[in-house]
C-alpha cells in the first residue's frame, strides 16, 4: 500500500484520525519533545545512533549506511513483533522522525508493505516544531480569558481542578509545567518537562478549546519554575478580567501544609529549598526559618513565609501586571472546606 505524505499543518489538523502516532527517533530525542501521545519506536537507539554517526565521520558514509541498515532492520522487526502483531488491517498510523527522512521512511516502508495505510509527516519533528511555534503566536488571540487571582495558598490550583471537573475550559499552566509556581513549587523527584515539551503541551491544550467559551487560567507570571509561558498567551492573560479568590490566613497555612506535605515530612529538603530565598530575604532570616523548621515549627515558618514574603511580592506583581484586579469580575470567598470550594467553582463557572 502506498505511503501518504502529509505536510505538517495538514497532519496536525488531522491528528485525531490516526490510530497511533509513532516517533522513530532515538529515546533521547523523544524525551526532549514529541507529538502529543506519540509512541517511541526508535529506528536507532541512542547508542546505535552515536555509533552510526561516528562511523559516518571516521570511516565513510557507505560503511555507516551498511551498519545503520542492519541496526534499523533489526529494530523495526522487533517493534512490529512486539507492538503491531495484534493490529487490524485498517490500523492507520502516522510516522515521523527528525526531518521525515530515512528513519521514519524505513519504518513506514515496512508497515506499508505489510498492508497498513501509513501516513508520513513531511519534514518530521522539525516541521511539527515550526508549526507549534507559529500556532502559539496566533492561537491565544482566539480566546477570551478569566484569570483566577489570589495570594499564595488561597486554593487557585484546587479551584482550577474542580472547574475542569465541572466541564469548564481550564488551562492549568502549573500542571502542564509540573511545577507549583513558587520557589517551593518543584515537586521532589518529579522534574519539569523541557521548554519545547511545555510549549507542545500548551499548544495541545489550546487547540482543543472552543473559542465561543472562556478559558479559565491562573494568574501566572511569565515563568512557571524554569519554563517560559508563551508571550502571546501572557499578553492575553494580563489583559483579561480577574476573579479574586480569598481564603483566611490560617486556612491558607493548613492548605499549604496539605499540598506540600512532602516538605512537612522531609525537613532537610524544605530547608534546602529555603536557601533559594537568601538573595531576597538575607541569611539571618533564612537561617531562622531553617532553625525553626528543624525544631518542628514548620507550620509557623509557613505562616511567616506567607505574611512576610509571598503576600507582599504577589500583591506587587499583580498590581503591576494584571490591570483587571482593581475591579475584579467577582470576589469569591471560601473557608477551606471542600463544600465551599465546590460552591465557588459553580459560581465562577457561570460568570
Amino acid at each position: 500500500m502506498p505511503i501518504v505524505k502529509l505536510p505538517a499543518d495538514e497532519a496536525l489538523a488531522r491528528l485525531a484520525e490516526f490510530d497511533a502516532l509513532i516517533d522513530a527517533r532515538s529515546p533521547a530525542e523523544y524525551a526532549l519533545d514529541r507529538l502529543p501521545g506519540a509512541l517511541n519506536w526508535p529506528s536507532l537507539n541512542d547508542e546505535e545512533r552515536a555509533l552510526v554517526g561516528t562511523e559516518y565521520k571516521q570511516v565513510s558514509p557507505f560503511a555507516a549506511r551498511k551498519r545503520g541498515a542492519v541496526l534499523v532492520a533489526r529494530n523495526i522487526a522487533a517493534h512490529v513483533e512486539r507492538e503491531a502483531m495484534d493490529k487490524p488491517k485498517d490500523w492507520k498510523p502516522l510516522v515521523y522522525c527528525w526531518r521525515g527522512g530515512q528513519r521514519s521512511g524505513a519504518l513506514a516502508t515496512v508497515l506499508a508493505a505489510i498492508g497498513w495505510r501509513v501516513h508520513l509527516l513531511e519534514g518530521g519533528y522539525q516541521a511539527f516544531r515550526r508549526a507549534v511555534i507559529a500556532a502559539l503566536e496566533e492561537l491565544p488571540a482566539r480566546f477570551t480569558y478569566r484569570v483566577v487571582c489570589g495570594v499564595t495558598g488561597s486554593g487557585k490550583s484546587r479551584l482550577l481542578q474542580l472547574l475542569a471537573a465541572q466541564g469548564a475550559q481550564v488551562l492549568d499552566l502549573e500542571a502542564l509545567a509540573n511545577h507549583r509556581g513558587s520557589v517551593l513549587g518543584l515537586v521532589p523527584g518529579s522534574p519539569q518537562p523541557t521548554q519545547k515539551q511545555f510549549e507542545t503541551r500548551v499548544w495541545d491544550a489550546l487547540r482543543r478549546f472552543d473559542p465561543a467559551r472562556p478559558v479559565i487560567v491562573e494568574s501566572e507570571s511569565k515563568k512557571v519554575g524554569d519554563l517560559r509561558v508563551p508571550e502571546a498567551l501572557v499578553e492575553r492573560m494580563r489583559a483579561a478580567p480577574c476573579i479574586r479568590l480569598d481564603l483566611p490566613l490560617e486556612a491558607r497555612v493548613e492548605l499549604l501544609m496539605q499540598d506540600y506535605d512532602f516538605f512537612v515530612r522531609d525537613t532537610a529538603a524544605f530547608c534546602a529549598r529555603l536557601d533559594a530565598l537568601r538573595v531576597l530575604r538575607g541569611h539571618e532570616i533564612v537561617n531562622g526559618w531553617q532553625a525553626r523548621s528543624r525544631a518542628g515549627a514548620t507550620r509557623e515558618v509557613v505562616r511567616d513565609l506567607l505574611v512576610s514574603h509571598y503576600d507582599p511580592i504577589y500583591r506587587q506583581s499583580m498590581q503591576r501586571n494584571f490591570a483587571g484586579l482593581d475591579k475584579p469580575l467577582a470576589v469569591v470567598e471560601w473557608d477551606g472546606s471542600e463544600a465551599a470550594l465546590e460552591a465557588a467553582a459553580r459560581r465562577i463557572a457561570v460568570l
